[in-house]
């Protein structure tokens, strides 16, 4: 009979250890949300523009950006400027006229800035390279124009392209709809990891499927916009380059044969010539798009690496770093 009251205490007393830690770890869970919440929420706006400031709400698109700066510079996507005259409205009401910085269309980038007495909040921004898929996610913004709202999800993916090979989306399943468009993704930390960008939806409303431009490219281009209000372009040397398809260890694949090349400029300058064939760049397949990509990219402090074989079948690796190329407009 003892020994049968003992068994019965130690299981009454497992299952209330069992309880009381769920309950802290759910508890502490949902505080970890609310916390990450209410450090960031205060660096999320909604952008409105147009042609008209007295009726914007009607006749404009309504987005979101984040305050990137204590100074005033605000991220958020191109697609939901449609004119000059834009207003960013803070979590606190306050509402001020912004102006245009820089533009990248490649990226859907925009940086604007405003003026303010006040410390603005900048965001806190994560690496976004140590992304995990099923790390939670929260993402903030304006959806529909209601109001600055949260939204709670994982990381689903990461490095989809969705037809744009230069970002390499985020994938969440966080609700974002129209208007969270230019918000921030942010960590259990409360730190940016991304910005909302579009849905993959055939109804135009959220449907599990949600994508944000990293953190890291983010400010890659916001920081070479307010510099120089550009995305400079990159010259490793005048070239000529052809589609074409490989046997390359033991299987086909995409390369580009070096037709005509000058005789300047980095490439040429570490051999490179004409009926070259490039194998793979960054690691990545020898395609035009990994090509115009790395060369988008290089004016940003990234290197480019190229894999070839000669025309004689010898293999060569050429390493470009940022510091050779010259930027032209």
């Amino acid at each position: 009979m003892k020994i049968f009251q003992t068994y019965a205490l130690n299981y009454i007393l497992i299952i209330l250890l069992t309880f009381a830690a769920s309950w802290y770890f759910i508890s502490n869970d949902k505080n970890k949300l609310v916390s990450a919440s209410k450090k960031s929420i205060e660096s999320v706006v909604t952008i409105s523009s147009g042609n008209n400031l007295s009726n914007l709400r009607e006749k404009s698109g309504i987005g979101s950006g984040v305050i990137f700066s204590e100074d005033g510079y605000v991220v958020t996507n191109l697609h939901i400027l449609s004119g000059n005259n834009i207003n960013v409205r803070l979590n606190n009401g306050k509402n001020y006229q912004a102006t245009i910085i820089g533009i990248d269309k490649n990226t859907d980038i925009a940086v604007l800035k405003i003026t303010s007495n006040d410390k603005l909040n900048a965001i806190n921004i994560a690496d976004s390279e140590n992304l995990r898929i099923g790390d939670r996610v929260l993402a903030i913004g304006n959806p529909y124009g209601i109001g600055i709202s949260v939204s709670n999800g994982i990381i689903s993916a990461t490095g989809r392209d969705y037809g744009n090979p230069y970002l390499q989306l985020i994938q969440t399943d966080a609700a974002i709809n129209p208007g969270n468009s230019g918000g921030a993704l942010i960590n259990e930390n409360g730190n940016l990891v991304g910005i909302n960008s579009k849905i993959f939806s055939k109804t135009g409303a959220y449907q599990g499927i949600g994508f944000a431009i990293p953190s890291n490219l983010i400010v890659q281009i916001a920081s070479e916009l307010i510099q120089y209000g550009k995305i400079r372009a990159t010259w490793i040397g005048d070239f000529r380059v052809i589609r074409i398809r490989v046997n390359y260890e033991n299987k086909i694949v995409n390369a580009l044969r070096i037709v005509e090349i000058s005789k300047s400029g980095p490439l040429y300058g570490q051999g490179v010539r004409a009926d070259d064939i490039i194998i793979e760049i960054n690691d990545d397949e020898g395609s035009w798009i990994n090509l115009t990509k790395s060369l988008r990219f290089a004016g940003l402090g990234n290197d480019i690496k190229l894999r070839l074989f000669s025309k004689n079948g010898d293999e060569k690796l050429v390493e470009i770093t940022s510091k050779q190329t010259r930027r032209i407009n």
